[in-house]
C-alpha cells in the first residue's frame, strides 16, 4: 500500500515537471547594440496592458549598468490618449536571446527572441508559456512576404496565429 502511494506521489511530481509545450528555441545570438532603438509593433497577443492600443512602439536604450531601458508607447484607439510605460530588461543567457523584463518591479517576465532578421529589420518575441507574442519591425509596416514567412513558422513553435491582434500603425 505504501509502495503504491509512494509511486503515485513520485509520478505526480514528475508529471508536474513537464509543460504542455515543447522546448522553445530562441535565436543563436542577439547583438544588443544592433537591437537598440525603436521597434514598431506589427501584431501581438492581446493582454490588458495593451488592450485598445494603436501606434504601439518599444524603444530600447542602454542603462549605465548595461541593463536595457524599455519605453513602450501607445495611443488608445477610442480616445487618442497617449500613454507610456518605462521598464528595465536584462539578458539571462550569454547569447542575449532570453531576457527578463519588468514594468512592475519586482515582477519580471520572459522576453525571448524567437526570430530575428540578420539586418535587425524585424523580430518575433515570445514566452515559453506561449501566453505572450509580439511581431516587431523597424518600420510601421512589414513586408507581406516577411509577414507570411513569420506566420508560417509560428505554429511550429506552438503559437496560434488566429490569436494575433494586428496593430494599427498610422
Amino acid at each position: 500500500m505504501i509502495r503504491n502511494i509512494l509511486f503515485i506521489v513520485v509520478l505526480f511530481i514528475f508529471t508536474g515537471c513537464f509543460t504542455k509545450h515543447p522546448h522553445l528555441k530562441t535565436v543563436n545570438s542577439v547583438n544588443i547594440n544592433k537591437y537598440l532603438g525603436t521597434w514598431y509593433e506589427i501584431a501581438r497577443y492581446e493582454h490588458f496592458f495593451e488592450k485598445g492600443c494603436k501606434n504601439v512602439t518599444a524603444n530600447y536604450s542602454l542603462n549605465e549598468d548595461n541593463s536595457l531601458k524599455v519605453v513602450n508607447k501607445c495611443t488608445k484607439i477610442d480616445t487618442n490618449k497617449k500613454s507610456s510605460a518605462t521598464g528595465i530588461a536584462y539578458a539571462t543567457n550569454e547569447s542575449n536571446s532570453k531576457l527578463k523584463v519588468s514594468f512592475f518591479r519586482p515582477f519580471y517576465g520572459d522576453y525571448w527572441v524567437l526570430m530575428l532578421d540578420d539586418s535587425y529589420k524585424y523580430a518575433v518575441i515570445g514566452t515559453p508559456s506561449r501566453e505572450y507574442l509580439w511581431i516587431l519591425s523597424r518600420t510601421p509596416k512589414l513586408d507581406k512576404n516577411i509577414t507570411n514567412k513569420i506566420l508560417e513558422k509560428l505554429p511550429k513553435l506552438g503559437f496560434a496565429t488566429n490569436k494575433l491582434i494586428w496593430t494599427i500603425q498610422e
